[in-house]
């Protein structure tokens, strides 16, 4: 059954606005430093930690010191005979770029990855593995699968992933559908209801962190729905709750140029940044967020016109412009950042190519201020941009790098993962006024 709307909602319709008094954001066109390609607000330094290391996605700060990344393309790395799909980096001196690089994986790609008490995640495309974490470097031997059984795709196949910090191992399965459309991505075609994609998608499943071989649809549990594919997800501690911002769906003004212009297509539906609780509906595919409304309205392929308000779904903490495509969520949990950003969000958007023939959007780490029990407390701001390069983007591949994955380590500082040239990361730290 599918839940009735609840929630708040934050309209997000500008990308500079202010906080608090002493907490503003980076303005669209401030230039980027030119040494590192970020700009970021007062009192935060950036140093690109890692360059060339692959394409990566997620990444993980370990306690032993290292970051791991995954890699969704394999690299052909001197000494394996076949492409491996994940990286170990290290910094021995402190000087913020890394100096060890070992890789392992082999003949894996993956998106995932995480460090849960005393192992190393790693998600592929179909099943969610660990080793046990190394005192430093790659792990050795054969991974421990720990949940398999998910089905071989070709699109919002990845499997990342998150833990609660008591057992349980969250896992996002995308939808491999825009719509739910009886025909997949046909001008004319209807919505099925029910949509029987979301009996194996579409959701979050939560599964034992410990357990091996946990089967998805005989061990999991499937902890929400309605959505369409949550690649940016993560627990939230000072909540205790798990979060998603997930990718909207696609080409309103192609399949529905009768309703939708290119422009209202470009902004929209919502990227839609939702606090989780067990058994919730977000909605997919039945209705989207409308931020400049303020409003879930029905889909166009269930009987919507671009003005229907549905009261299906539930209504997301913040709706973002469309199509900006967010990547990586992440709270902190340290202390070494100002007071005003330790328990809010960052959300990492690396663009989309849907907003076409207008200019691609997104590019950027935000930041949304959450309060103790993990709802909004102002409006969200831009924490890092620069990253796409100068001039208009036409498709992502004109950015010179996408935000992906974001990690923090045991002092506090934040890393950001880019997959675009050969891969880099950057180090972000909190140096003062």
């Amino acid at each position: 059954m599918i839940a009735k709307i609840v929630g708040m909602s934050l309209l997000a319709t500008s990308i500079t606005t202010v906080v608090a008094a002493d907490m503003e954001g980076v303005p669209d066109g401030t230039p980027a430093d030119p040494q590192t390609g970020v700009a970021l607000p007062a009192g935060f330094k950036a140093t690109v930690f890692a360059e060339g290391v692959g394409p990566v996605r997620h990444i993980v700060a370990a306690e032993n010191g290292w970051v791991y990344g995954a890699l969704f393309r394999k690299k052909d790395v001197s000494g394996y005979d076949v492409n491996v799909g994940a990286v170990a980096m290290h910094d021995s001196d402190g000087d913020g770029v890394i100096d060890k690089t070992e890789y392992f994986a082999p003949d894996m790609q993956g998106t995932g990855i995480g460090v849960y008490d005393g192992y190393l995640y790693y998600g592929t495309d179909t099943a969610v593995m660990r080793w046990p974490l190394p005192a430093g470097g790659a792990p050795k031997g054969d991974a421990t699968m720990i949940a398999v059984g998910f089905n071989k795709e070709t699109q919002h196949a990845t499997k990342n992933m998150t833990f609660d910090g008591k057992g349980g191992l969250y896992v996002n399965v995308g939808a491999p559908s825009n719509a739910c459309m009886r025909e997949m991505r046909k001008k004319g075609s209807p919505g099925m209801r029910p949509c029987p994609i979301l009996e194996e998608y579409g959701g979050v499943w939560k599964f034992d962190a410990a357990t091996p071989n946990q089967d998805q649809m005989k061990d999991g549990q499937r902890y929400a729905t309605g959505i369409r594919n949550g690649i940016a997800l993560s627990w939230n501690s000072h909540a205790d709750s798990l979060y998603v911002a997930q990718h909207g769906r696609d080409q309103l003004a192609s399949f529905f140029p009768d309703m939708f212009t290119n422009e209202q297509s470009a902004e929209l539906p919502s990227e839609e940044f939702h606090k989780v609780a067990e058994g919730a509906d977000l909605g997919w595919p039945y209705s989207y967020y409308n931020h400049e409304v303020g409003e879930r309205m029905v889909m166009p392929e269930y009987g919507g016109d671009g003005k229907t308000v549905s009261d299906e779904g539930q209504k997301p903490l913040v709706g973002f412009p469309g199509h900006w495509a967010p990547n990586g969520l992440m709270f902190l949990k340290g202390d070494a950042m100002p007071a005003e950003y330790r328990k809010g969000a960052f959300i990492a958007f690396h663009g989309s190519w849907n907003r076409a023939p207008m200019p691609q959007q997104g590019y950027r780490v935000v930041y949304v201020p959450l309060d103790d029990d993990g709802n909004v407390a102002g409006d969200w701001i831009t924490f890092a941009n620069g990253f796409a390069g100068d001039g208009p983007i036409a498709s992502p591949r004109d950015a010179k790098h996408r935000p992906m994955g974001l990690a923090e380590d045991a002092s506090g500082a934040m890393y950001i993962a880019s997959s675009m040239a050969g891969g880099r990361i950057w180090k972000i730290t909190y140096e003062g006024e």
